[in-house]
């Protein structure tokens, strides 16, 4: 089976500062893998480089077998959330989502799908401007659904989110594994994202520095994180 995400050798500098250095992985469908290392461990840095936002010093990022501007219909594909999403204030959370359906020629449908998805369906003719902070968060979820990808990209989702939204996520990205689809999420939930990761990727000061099967009876998340982040230092 090709992996839904495959990164080899990548690395990324600005200036003299080395953000990500020599980072290789695979994110596999069916499975939820956690990205996790304290802030400037290179977490978003590498996530911008998948999604082609920023181009790599070395290495490549492939999205199936392809690089994510190749792709030839990337919504399709991949969705993505990466830090706060901006949204016109003065749109509905539909009125919002039928832009990006229309620019993106998605059916009509996907509108309403994708807001019962984000559990939003109630909410979604208030303006944007009215949200809370997790209720955008939501938002941000339902616009990188649009497409039906195969493939998540989150970074740091529950940002916002009260414990009814953090149920909420984990019984989505559960949801979304078992359908067979990839899910790649960073977070710095470590309780959380043990409750519902398949695997862990670890990076500290720009290198992976542990992978980790979550399986009952290995050792705890916490445990392993604080080793390997103070291992590197």
């Amino acid at each position: 089976m090709t992996a839904a995400i495959t990164v080899t050798g990548l690395s990324k500098s600005f200036g003299a500062l080395r953000a990500v250095d020599d980072v290789s992985f695979s994110v596999e469908p069916g499975k939820v893998t956690a990205f996790l290392g304290p802030n400037g461990a290179g977490k978003t840095t590498t996530l911008r480089m998948i999604l082609g936002l920023v181009s790599p010093t070395s290495g490549t990022a492939l999205i199936g077998r392809t690089p994510y501007p190749r792709l030839p219909n990337p919504i399709t594909q991949v969705g993505a959330v990466l830090e706060t999403a901006a949204f016109h204030p003065g749109l509905s959370a539909r009125a919002h989502l039928d832009v990006l359906r229309t620019a993106a020629r998605l059916a009509p449908s996907r509108v309403a799908e994708v807001l019962e998805q984000a559990d939003l369906t109630g909410a979604a003719d208030q303006r944007v401007g009215r949200f809370s902070l997790g209720m955008r968060q939501r938002l941000a979820i339902a616009c990188a659904l649009l497409g039906d990808p195969g493939t998540l990209v989150l970074d740091e989702p529950a940002n916002g989110l009260d414990p009814q939204g953090i149920h909420w996520l984990r019984e989505f990205l559960r949801a979304h594994a078992r359908e067979g689809r990839a899910v790649l999420v960073s977070t710095h939930v470590l309780a959380e994202i043990e409750r519902i990761a398949d695997h862990a990727l670890i990076l500290s000061a720009g290198r992976l520095v542990r992978r980790a099967d979550l399986t009952p009876g290995a050792a705890g998340l916490e445990d392993v994180y604080l080793e390997a982040t103070r291992c590197s230092r």
